[in-house]
């Protein structure tokens, strides 16, 4: 039951891929974040102000990116043969 519950976790690649796949949202995550403020900070013709609005929007980046790159894993990983 154990191995069951593991094995549907983590998805055939093992534990290992879960450990790549979820580094590789979380870096996604803060470079979408990181970018979204970096727009409002350096953007020409805004003020250059980081306020709730900025934050929340560069939050939502930070999520969409995190989604588009598990879903770029997932496309790549099921067009790769399985071992």
């Amino acid at each position: 039951m154990h191995e069951q519950q593991s094995e549907h976790r983590t998805g055939s690649g093992g534990p290992e891929a879960y450990g790549r796949r979820r580094r590789a949202s979380v870096v996604a995550f803060v470079a979408g974040v990181v970018a979204g403020l970096g727009f409002f900070l350096f953007f020409p013709g805004l003020p250059h102000v980081i306020d709730w609005g900025a934050i929340l929007v560069a939050l939502a980046l930070g999520v969409v990116a995190r989604a588009g790159c598990l879903a770029w894993l997932a496309r790549r990983g099921a067009d790769r043969p399985r071992r």
